[in-house]
């Protein structure tokens, strides 16, 4: 197990490119980090990182055994999760990332039913609206949409990544509702930066006749989160443009309307997506299976579309 232990203080360092954030990753110091992966490379009789005070880097021997051990370790991981069981219920800690605003509303209120089914696993949720580095940041799963999945993991879908158009009822009784996308240059936006960017993205709006247009809203102000715009919104301050996912709760209780309901953004899926490993620890298995079942059953992916 020791031996097991510095092999992946050795992996997660190359990852991280150093010990203090491999250390932060796996809940260690980075002097216990350094320790092992001496302690590996002694055993080894190779060394297999340069250091120095502002660098780490793996030498020839370092970059080929990384190659050898990352693919075995993530297997023998698994393979001891899998093992590890109450009466062969799954166990262990599950590390998932999701969006602050759609993990409330939509899983969250599932932990009840889930802790049920498997009171062995643990949650370890963090609400975040980026894509995580699956592998490097140590999470078991993710749920998003509206970007391209991260190396090595593959994807089971929820539903349709659909964005649509809001404002608040008070905001389009003192403005012309408008009747087509160009009429849109007549309105103040609430416009969101991309958390992968920082930077506002050009989508384009369709119809179900296949036509496009683009958005052009004035910029009346620039946020960094959806739920964020959607307060804002409801205060009558402009239209803004979110995720179908983000805009149901507003749209069920009346508080924000949907403009140009025509006319939708289809950013591709939301997925939950997990390692691609054949060998997939039995808590993470569940838990996928538990999401894409819950969905189901509530017809998210209908309420999701736009269409």
């Amino acid at each position: 197990m020791d031996t097991l232990n510095a092999i992946e203080c050795f992996v997660r360092s190359a990852e991280a490119g150093s010990f203090a954030e491999a250390a932060r990753r796996l809940g260690l110091t980075p002097a216990a980090v350094g320790k092992n992966v001496a302690r590996l490379e002694a055993d080894l009789g190779v060394r297999l990182f340069q250091r120095s005070t502002r660098s780490l880097s793996l030498t020839e021997a370092g970059e080929h055994f990384l190659g050898e051990a990352r693919g075995g370790l993530d297997t023998l991981r698994g393979a001891m999760n899998n093992l590890a069981g109450i009466e062969g219920q799954p166990v262990g800690t599950l590390k998932v990332s999701m969006g602050l605003a759609f993990g409330l509303n939509y899983i969250v209120p599932l932990l009840d039913e889930f802790l049920r089914r498997y009171p062995g696993v643990v949650p370890d949720w963090h609400f975040d609206n980026r894509a995580v580095d699956m592998i490097g940041e140590g999470f078991d799963a993710a749920i998003g949409g509206g970007f391209e999945l991260p190396p090595g993991a593959v994807a089971r879908e929820l539903g349709p990544a659909h964005r649509v158009l809001l404002a608040a009822p008070a905001y389009l009784a003192q403005h012309a509702m408008p009747t087509s996308p160009s009429a849109l240059r007549q309105h103040a936006g609430i416009l969101i930066r991309s958390p992968q960017t920082g930077r506002i993205r050009p989508w384009l709006l369709r119809n179900r006749a296949g036509e496009q247009a683009a958005i052009e809203l004035q910029q009346r102000m620039t946020l960094g989160d959806p739920e964020a715009a959607c307060h804002a919104a409801q205060q009558g301050l402009g239209i803004t443009l979110v995720s179908s996912a983000h805009a149901l709760p507003y749209l069920q209780s009346g508080a924000l309307q949907r403009v140009l309901p025509d006319w939708y953004v289809d950013s591709g899926a939301i997925s939950i997506y997990f390692s691609g490993h054949k060998l997939l620890p039995q808590k993470t298995r569940v838990f996928v299976d538990f999401i894409v079942e819950q969905f189901r059953r509530q017809g998210l992916a209908e309420q999701f579309s736009a269409r």
